[in-house]
């Protein structure tokens, strides 16, 4: 078979140019650290005060034409309803009923609403195509299913010194003067950038999506204008920490065709009143029974660092459950980790439970995330 290259960010050039980590990262190359500092500097910058991210691997697309929010709002979890212009939503596009793991997760995204007729979807890397396709197969004639990922670049810039960066670049976009509210956006259509008040670090922060052809020159502007305020490009590496520290799931650890939104905790994200929605009649029933699992975080006193994929043992040694993702919590300087756990286990906050790494229990300590406050509002 050919070997199939890495796609790569509008902004290669300036993630080489800085001394970039690469990795293959949804079969994109993207930075994982830079040179001077990697994730911990990076983790703390963002925690402390502001880091900019390059998250262009993220898909986006655009459903488009009469009824296109009623589609989205049929299709995927979140009820489309709580929201108006100008606002963007969490959700989930689930396994429709009659499909081998229904209500199981194939991804979950970020929905801007422009209005009736006009959103835009930013999913995951990897599932992009997936997500779009499944909408286009099922859109009425008028409405149009676009994929815009090589179009579009997607940056963050988080931390509590972030307004201040928008500010200075000129980029603030609230009414009259004031911030965003959380989870809304400005700018769209005919716009140079939209911004969008959210991110995935658990910090007051923003998303914004440009033309690809002007990524580098808005890169270079948020560097600049974030000079005063000690900004510090970022990779996904000290993302994968600020996420974990939050508890946010990762689709492909904490969500999967095969984990549903019951067992990760993310029933918050369905509109269960709904009359329609793929995978609906599956998490209704799985609501009603109880899930066979739910998802805990993991704290580890000692020096093991608890992995994916390890075991997780009760006090007799026998398997309860498994680690869905784990790493080194720069803020806390211990061993973290989000797990799925049986629910005939028994488990509760505070229990005493043990991670196998590499042979040796680990002790852990149960609890529910988040593992740091949170910020975003």
């Amino acid at each position: 078979m050919p070997v199939v290259s890495p796609r790569t960010s509008p902004l290669h050039d300036r993630h080489v140019a800085a001394g970039a980590k690469l990795a293959d990262f949804g079969g994109w190359s993207m930075p994982i650290e830079y040179a001077g500092g990697g994730v911990l500097a990076e983790h703390a910058a963002v925690r402390e005060g502001v880091g900019l991210f390059d998250v262009s691997h993220l898909g986006t697309g655009t459903v488009r034409g009469p009824g296109a929010a009623a589609l989205v709002d049929a299709s995927l979890t979140n009820d489309l309803g709580r929201i108006g212009p100008g606002q963007a939503q969490y959700t989930l596009c689930c396994v429709p009923d009659g499909e081998a793991d229904a209500g199981g997760v194939v991804d979950d995204l970020i929905v801007y609403l422009h209005g009736p007729d006009d959103v835009l979807l930013v999913p995951n890397a990897a599932n992009a195509a997936e997500v779009l396709a499944r909408l286009a197969a099922a859109a009425p004639p008028g409405v149009t299913v676009t994929d815009r990922h090589e179009e579009v670049a997607v940056l963050a810039v988080q931390g509590p010194r972030s307004a201040a960066v928008l500010a200075a670049a000129g980029l603030t976009a609230g009414t009259g003067g004031a911030d965003l509210d959380y989870m809304a956006f400005s700018g769209g259509e005919g716009r140079e950038v939209t911004v969008c008040r959210t991110g995935y670090t658990g910090e007051h922060g923003y998303e914004l999506l440009a033309p690809a052809e002007r990524a580098g020159a808005l890169w270079d502007r948020l560097l600049e204008a974030g000079a005063a305020e000690g900004i510090r490009p970022c990779g996904l590496g000290a993302r994968d920490t600020l996420r974990t520290e939050m508890g946010y799931p990762l689709h492909g650890h904490e969500l999967s065709p095969q984990i549903t939104p019951n067992q990760a905790r993310s029933g918050w994200a369905v509109g269960w009143r709904k009359p329609a929605f793929w995978g609906r009649e599956a998490l209704l029933a799985e609501r009603e029974a109880g899930p066979a699992r739910l998802l805990w975080g993991l704290r580890a006193p000692g020096r093991g660092i608890p992995r994916p994929g390890m075991a997780v043992l009760d006090g007799a040694g026998a398997r309860v459950g498994e680690v869905t993702s784990g790493t080194f919590s720069p803020s806390l300087r211990t061993g973290i980790a989000l797990a799925l756990l049986d629910t005939a286990a028994g488990v509760a906050a505070g229990a005493e439970l043990a991670v196998d790494v590499r042979g040796r229990p680990q002790p852990v300590e149960v609890v529910k995330p988040p593992f740091v406050p949170s910020h975003v509002r």
